[in-house]
């Protein structure tokens, strides 16, 4: 595979046991990295380690809280514990908590903004010195469309999404120097987990096929190109970029 082997190389996905996580995940293994999955949920994690070491994969599985600053810091020594290295570091794991902006509770919106978008700083912190001392490393930010558009209903998801953009900005600019390339993810509507209730919705349903030009919904599996390319030395020359994985709905009126 050339520029895109990921042989001997250690990924790190938080939110990796299911979804786009888990579709990262796939992607990586099957480039060669071995993976370090962390979620709340030990069932799920563990059938999701089961899964990649079936594509070859070494992988370990942490139950973990990233909203949790100690745990999340613990988590990455973990990672570098298992296999003595960490070059990529997937920031995936998000939450969302539905409710118009004068009626959102605080602690929901704090919530939201812990999880999404200070843990992404916080593991990136604790990736930093390792990548460094390597000579390098790759980190990947899940964003989302509502970064980009008004979301009267999520505002905390938006809000900490937009963040997630200018934290990747910003953690490109400051570390490009150390060889460590930052670059963010913006999913589209993806059939997930999380997204099941709306795809319920008739009418929603057809709404949002009849927006992207791709004329369906994204899966986990189209993930995995993307999460190569941005884990591999073919992006050795990409940081403080926001790719869009969402079947043309960004670009559609």
């Amino acid at each position: 595979m050339g520029a895109f082997d990921l042989t001997g190389r250690v990924a790190l996905v938080t939110g990796g046991n299911g979804g786009i996580g888990l579709g990262m995940a796939r992607g990586l293994a099957k480039a060669g990295a071995s993976l370090v999955i962390a979620g709340r949920n030990p069932e799920k994690n563990a059938a999701a380690a089961v899964e990649l070491a079936a594509l070859g994969a070494p992988c370990h599985a942490l139950t973990v809280d990233v909203a949790d600053e100690a745990a999340c810091r613990a988590m990455v020594a973990d990672a570098m514990a298992t296999f003595g290295r960490l070059d990529i570091l997937v920031n995936n794991a998000g939450i969302a908590q539905r409710g118009l902006p004068q009626t959102l509770a605080i602690a929901d919106w704090n919530a939201v903004l812990q999880t999404n978008l200070t843990a992404a700083l916080v593991a990136a912190q604790a990736a930093h010195p390792l990548m460094k001392a390597q000579g390098g490393g790759k980190i990947i930010n899940i964003a989302s469309m509502y970064a980009l558009f008004g979301a009267p209903f999520v505002p905390a998801y938006a809000a900490s999404k937009g963040g997630l953009i200018q934290l990747t900005k910003s953690l490109a600019a400051a570390w490009a120097r150390d060889n460590i390339q930052v670059n963010a993810i913006l999913p589209g509507w993806i059939s997930t987990e999380m997204t099941r209730g709306v795809r319920s919705a008739g009418a929603f349903d057809a709404n949002i096929v009849a927006r992207t030009p791709a004329g369906r919904w994204g899966e986990p599996e189209d993930f995995e190109g993307a999460a190569v390319f941005l884990s591999s030395p073919a992006s050795d020359f990409v940081t403080g970029v926001s790719l869009a994985v969402d079947g043309g709905f960004s670009i559609s009126g």
